[in-house]
């Protein structure tokens, strides 16, 4: 049996998605359909990443395919409740947890480049504590699923529902590309689902804890992200 390359089987999940998209069925139907092909041709070499703050991803990704694996990028970084969100999912859910650490403790990293890099490069340091441990991660697996959303912001607004990780030679999934911020919250409140307690307090977009801040109403969700810099992404995407 010949054996099928990442940009076939990146094409054929398009597919997949726009036949779900033409039958006019709704967005968690899309986004099922597109994560239950994703289990049947990929198996255990699939994964998800997540940082928790793509709850809803989470909850459905494990009622469509339970014991799917999840990835954690534990870079040091995180608020307290990102980690609790963390060890309540992998409590709770259907999930098979992998936290990755990068290859420097924070302290290590201190020593080495100084106190505060994420203030002084943070590009570099989301590459050593984000890009390099999530590649580290994905080496297992032929195929990923991401949180995206189109209406995140203007470098995701063209992201498909399964496209080709040019970078890596995997398959990428981005089942709620087509989402808005009203139909995650839909789905979180019809399905119970546990949130990180930081949205109670004005984070929309999460991330590490010295790189991120509250959103004020109006402001784009990326806003608290990188605040006061040119910084639109950690790397992990593009």
């Amino acid at each position: 049996m010949s054996v099928r390359s990442p940009v076939d089987l990146a094409a054929t999940g398009e597919a997949v998605a726009a036949r779900a998209i033409a039958a006019g069925v709704s967005k968690v139907d899309v986004s099922s359909a597109v994560l239950a092909w994703a289990s049947e041709t990929f198996g255990d070499k699939l994964t998800l990443l997540s940082s928790m703050g793509d709850e809803v991803l989470v909850h459905l990704a494990s009622d469509v395919i339970p014991g799917i694996n999840v990835v954690f990028l534990d870079t040091g970084y995180h608020f307290a409740e990102t980690i609790g969100t963390r060890d309540a999912y992998a409590a709770t859910r259907p999930i098979n947890l992998i936290n990755i650490t990068p290859l420097q403790t924070v302290a290590e990293q201190d020593r080495r480049y100084g106190v505060k890099l994420h203030d002084r490069d943070p590009n570099q340091c989301c590459a050593m504590r984000k890009v390099e441990p999530l590649n580290r991660s994905l080496e297992p697996f032929d195929a990923w699923v991401s949180g995206m959303r189109r209406e995140d912001a203007p470098t995701r607004a063209d992201i498909g529902l399964v496209e080709l990780d040019s970078k890596r030679t995997k398959v990428k999934l981005n089942p709620l590309a087509m989402w808005a911020q009203t139909d995650v919250d839909a789905y979180a409140a019809a399905n119970s689902v546990l949130m990180n307690p930081l949205r109670q307090l004005g984070y929309v977009s999460i991330g590490c804890e010295p790189c991120t801040k509250i959103v004020e109403p109006g402001q784009d969700p990326r806003a608290g992200r990188w605040a006061g810099s040119d910084k639109t992404e950690c790397g992990l995407h593009t």
